[in-house]
């Protein structure tokens, strides 16, 4: 079967079809929905769709995982609650454009500039897959260490003016990661004796109550206020608006592939680090970043679609997911007798066409069922905030409870929320935070495998980071971004000016 065949098939199957579509349509609920993750989604369908032929059942998880990351910025713009991590930076520009009464605009943006990232992470999937799997399997523990060390140092750009502030959240972040069962010595850390805590903290609970429960009790000091009217006029947003961001979308949808095909990592981190490099590309934005400026929304959307396409590189070239869907996608392929890998593209190239063609046509469905119902979605924002409020609380315990069915995660996010509600109160910024949680694990575990393969001396650790290219750069990256949020920094720029 040639590649023209192979791209064809989901085209001319109308079954095949109707499945891309209809799982694309219920992954952006699914991913607007906190607490029910993309990744929840697909593994339940492992279970349906065991007993179908591999192409009806990769159709559908391919649609729901296309949707799913685009649906995570719906509720994140309209309600400061982000469905899924990757939507986090989203909310930071997203919110503040709907209560100017612009969440049609926004979600209209996004859903232009999700479709780019989309088609550039796909594109590359399907011309550079070699390559870009050959650079992400360079990658040692020391790297997958500094580029989660480069993730939390990113803090300065959700901060604000304040580096303390940001550090200390991030840091208090990593802090809840770790609690739980030590996965290599399984040891307590952080327990104090209490067997609940031996499981950890769900990042969902954490995230749900820090912006969800935190922003209720936020909005109860304006609930007497009236609901601003939302503004709906042309939600496609002008090709002159696409084609001045268009530059920068490009960049950050190379930053997404690049990032979401590094196994282990995903949209999250990509997203994090696209909104981080567009505050430092956009000189002069009409509206400061945090307050609704445009190239907030552009960079993180375009870099964690574009993600998906990356993720699948590492998955059907090496055999390794680049994140935890790609990790259930393997699963689902080997219960199918199929083995991804290496000789997958050698073998059965038709598997590899199919995927790039399905990933295509849901990325065309997400652009249509994203422009629709929009005006709709909107009214949640317009309601009284008497009314909201109760929907806000609602909306976070059925996420935070969705995760485990575990009323004690409910709790959790509840408590969390309360602890989100004081840390805005004194101006300490709750992005930082949830990074912080997200990212733990990929620092802690690549620590000890860093440190453990370097015999345990530092300095063996410093002069290997030194000798490798690409370590070096993410080492000097950590440095100057560290140094960029000092006033050293300014200092050296004052300096040369005079």
């Amino acid at each position: 079967m040639d590649v023209l065949q192979s791209l064809l098939i989901p085209i001319i199957d109308l079954k095949l079809l109707g499945l891309i579509a209809l799982g694309t349509f219920a992954g952006i609920y699914v991913g607007a929905i906190p607490g029910l993750s993309v990744t929840m989604a697909v593994s339940i369908l492992i279970s349906f769709t065991f007993s179908w032929e591999v192409y009806p059942a990769l159709a559908l998880m391919i649609g729901i995982y296309m949707g799913g990351v685009y649906g995570g910025s719906r509720t994140a713009i309209l309600l400061n609650i982000p469905g899924a991590p990757a939507a986090i930076a989203t909310a930071l520009d997203g919110y503040p454009l709907a209560q100017k009464g612009l969440a049609g605009e926004a979600i209209g943006i996004v859903t232009v500039v999700s479709f780019i990232g989309g088609f550039i992470g796909i594109l590359a999937l399907a011309l550079f897959a070699p390559l870009l799997a050959d650079f992400a399997i360079r990658f040692q523990p020391r790297d997958y260490m500094l580029l989660a060390v480069l993730g939390i140092l990113l803090v300065g750009s959700l901060s604000g003016d304040s580096l303390v502030k940001g550090i200390f959240a991030g840091a208090l972040g990593i802090g809840l990661g770790s609690v739980g069962m030590d996965p290599l010595t399984y040891t307590e850390r952080f327990t104090f004796g209490t067997d609940a805590l031996r499981s950890g903290v769900s990042f969902v609970a954490v995230m749900i109550g820090m912006f969800g429960i935190s922003e209720g009790l936020m909005q109860l000091h304006t609930v007497n206020t009236a609901a601003v009217k939302q503004k709906i006029g042309r939600i496609i947003p002008s090709w002159p608006l696409v084609r001045k961001h268009l530059p920068l979308g490009l960049q950050t949808s190379s930053i997404g592939t690049v990032i979401g095909a590094l196994p282990g990592t995903g949209g999250d981190i990509a997203a994090l680090i696209a909104y981080d490099h567009a505050t430092r590309v956009t000189r002069n934005p009409e509206v400061p970043f945090g307050k609704g400026a445009i190239e907030g929304l552009v960079a993180p959307e375009t870099a964690n679609n574009a993600a998906v396409g990356g993720a699948f590189i590492p998955m059907l070239t090496l055999g390794i997911p680049g994140d935890a869907v790609t990790a259930i996608m393997i699963g689902a392929l080997f219960i199918h007798g199929l083995n991804p890998g290496p000789m997958l593209m050698v073998e059965q190239p038709d598997m590899f066409w199919f995927i790039v063609s399905a990933l295509g046509l849901a990325n065309v469905f997400m652009l249509i069922f994203g422009l629709t119902g929009i005006k709709m979605f909107v009214k949640i924002v317009e309601m009284p905030r008497a009314m909201l409020l109760p929907v806000i609380l609602l909306l976070s315990i059925v996420g935070a409870y969705a995760v485990s069915n575990s009323l004690a995660d409910v709790y959790w996010m509840l408590g969390f929320g309360v602890f989100g509600y004081f840390l805005k109160l004194y101006g300490y910024p709750l992005g930082p935070v949830i990074l912080g949680v997200i990212l733990s694990r990929l620092l802690d575990d690549n620590w000890r495998r860093a440190i453990i393969s370097d015999q345990e001396s530092l300095w063996m650790l410093l002069k290997g980071t030194l000798a490798s290219p690409l370590s070096l750069v993410l080492f000097v990256s950590v440095v100057l971004i560290f140094v960029s949020k000092t006033p050293l920094w300014g200092m050296i720029f004052r300096k040369k000016a005079g």
